[in-house]
């Protein structure tokens, strides 16, 4: 049964914020992250009134709030609602709308604004709202003005389904409404004869028909599996930068189309693969130390490439494919272009999903013709490769004992309880993991903001992933934490718990790899950019827990078992430049005297 709110009744602002709200309770919205603020006043009331069908949490900072969203999004894989006032408010959502647009992530974001006649005359709080977020959307549009009329009831109902299913087919993204209200913005009587709807208005048929909407995906086109795959011996599979809504189905899709066609699978460091190791027996984890040795390089080169959505991290890798200019598909389901190497390359609009099941048809299976007809010995000097460079990296940070940022992430591969979702931030944190992450079968969840790259937004990423989840971890440099601090506000209401693991080397590690490294100055003032802060009176500034680590025994034992509620930080101090200096001096002798 509905109930038309009594509070719609009283102006034809709260009428149009309950049609809005309602409706996207109706489609399933379970989140709405609202920022303070005047404008937004008649949406801010509708949604708090929705309680506990959406949870409304409100966040002062609105970059934080934007990048909570986004993890809220990223972890449920639904739209996530983010409510702002007018003026520059909405501005600080652009961030995270470029990463949600990149990432493939769907956020419904409102931004409430003047009526027409307040613009371009110098009224307070007022900015050119209109495509305020350029082309990221995937869809954006002004709402009218207000109107209590039944026809423009309906007009409203429709437009918010048609954002619902726009943020989410045919691929995820961001879509904006801009939504303009005239006062009074309170929930006080503004004059207007609403008493007409208690004859005309029928919540059950005009809501009707709209309960928990699934957009259909739009039919991809069945395409049979290219013959040159099955004709040749010298292919490889590169499984990307991925954050599938169902890890196990991906591994198993991609561990299918390896064993069909007896082709090694280079899994990136954020892919599931390294996770649900067990599922894939060509797993090549260690290829971009494998690539450093130019003989292995070259001997190893490809013939055919399958590239599974996103092209890995790794600037090896990268180097590599461009070099050898194998021929290449990119499978993926998005409209989006896939190859940053602009190689010969083309793009299957499916997912590696869909693709499994085509092999389950007979376009491939064990018994198909899809077997390559020669040995494969191009595959066992892969895995010969895979195993003694693994060896080597396990053993050289099995036995070290300093405080070396590289090695956190390998002990994260072997430590975190089965199935923790696990932030993991930009710049050398994502390096390392491509790095030094251990094939494991703990199936970690791997979260990430790989769509622009940035630092901004890393913290309340994390919190929204980790909100109401399983005990989450992050593993953040100390720029990337320092550059959104004010996450750390929303601990009050924050439900559940997030360990952030800090590596603090007092700058910009990322930095140290580059060219510029040399020039200094500028070097330090302008790029490794140390800020010199004390992260325990800094957490203590925001009542958030912390503790100094400094032993990788002491990690650990704080890595598993987790607790279960709050927020706190295990900083481990570390060199910037000893690291660096390890890296280069390091990372090639893992694979120096390999012999395949």
């Amino acid at each position: 049964m509905f109930d038309l709110m009594p509070i719609a009744f009283k102006n034809i602002n709260q009428l149009w914020a309950y049609i809005l709200t309602e409706t996207l309770k109706q489609l399933g919205l379970t989140c709405a992250i609202i920022c303070p603020g005047s404008r937004s006043t008649p949406l801010a009331v509708a949604f708090a009134k929705l309680a506990p069908e959406i949870e409304a949490i409100s966040v002062l900072d609105e970059r934080s709030a934007a990048f909570f969203a986004l993890g809220q999004a990223k972890a449920t894989g639904r739209p996530v609602v983010l409510l702002c006032t007018s003026g520059t408010a909405g501005a600080n959502f652009y961030p995270a709308v470029i990463e949600a647009s990149y990432s493939r992530v769907p956020l419904l974001v409102l931004t409430t604004d003047r009526p027409p006649e307040l613009r371009d005359c110098h009224s307070g709080q007022t900015i050119d709202q209109l495509r305020l977020y350029g082309n990221y959307p995937n869809w954006q549009a002004e709402l009218a003005l207000p109107s209590a009329e039944m026809g423009m009831l309906a007009y409203l109902r429709q437009m918010v389904i048609h954002s619902w299913e726009t943020a989410q087919i045919p691929t995820k993204g961001p879509v904006h409404l801009n939504i303009p209200f005239r006062d009074p913005l309170a929930p006080v009587p503004d004059g207007s004869d609403l008493s007409f709807l208690q004859s005309q208005f029928h919540p059950e048929d005009f809501f009707a028909g709209i309960a928990n909407i699934t957009p259909y995906p739009i039919p991809y086109a069945p395409c049979p599996i290219p013959k040159e795959w099955k004709q040749c011996d010298r292919g490889i599979i590169i499984a990307g930068v991925a954050q599938p809504q169902q890890p196990q189905e991906y591994c198993k899709a991609i561990a299918q189309l390896s064993q069909t066609l007896k082709w090694p699978v280079l899994a990136e460091g954020l892919s599931p693969l390294r996770n649900y190791a067990d599922l894939n027996p060509y797993l090549i984890s260690t290829y971009d130390l494998i690539l450093r040795n130019q003989q292995l390089a070259k001997q190893l080169a490809p013939q055919m490439v399958i590239q599974i959505g996103e092209m890995p991290t790794s600037k090896e890798l990268r180097t590599w494919i461009d070099a050898t200019q194998p021929q290449r598909w990119v499978i993926d389901n998005s409209n989006q272009n896939l190859d940053p190497l602009h190689g010969r390359t083309t793009h299957l609009r499916m997912s590696v999903e869909q693709l499994a099941v085509w092999l389950d048809k007979g376009e491939g299976g064990e018994n198909s013709s899809l077997s390559p007809s020669s040995s494969p010995d191009y595959l066992r000097q892969w895995c010969a490769a895979e195993a003694q460079v693994r060896t080597a990296v396990d053993q050289t940070m099995g036995n070290m004992e300093e405080l070396f940022e590289g090695k956190a992430a390998w002990l994260i591969s072997q430590t975190l309880p089965p199935g923790t979702p696990l932030f993991i931030a930009n710049s050398m944190p994502v390096r390392d993991v491509e790095f030094f992450w251990k094939p494991n079968n703990l199936r970690v969840r791997s979260y990430f903001n790989r769509g622009a790259n940035g630092i901004d937004g890393t913290l309340s990423t994390a919190l929204g992933i980790a909100y109401r989840q399983q005990s989450s971890v992050m593993l953040t440099g100390d720029l990337a934490l320092l550059h959104d601090t004010n996450g750390f506000l929303i601990r009050n209401k924050f439900v559940g718990h997030l360990t952030i693991v800090l590596i603090n080397n007092n700058g910009g590690g990322i930095f140290e790899m580059l060219p510029i490294a040399k020039f200094d100055p500028p070097f330090e003032e302008f790029f490794g950019t140390p800020q010199d802060i004390n992260f325990a009176q800094l957490c203590a500034t925001y009542n958030v827990q912390h503790e100094l680590i400094t032993s990788w025994e002491q990690l650990q034992q704080k890595l598993n078992p987790l607790p279960t509620k709050g927020i706190r930080v295990l900083e481990l101090q570390t060199n910037r430049k000893a690291d660096a200096k390890w890296r280069q001096d390091n990372l090639r002798k893992f694979a120096a005297d390999i012999v395949i």
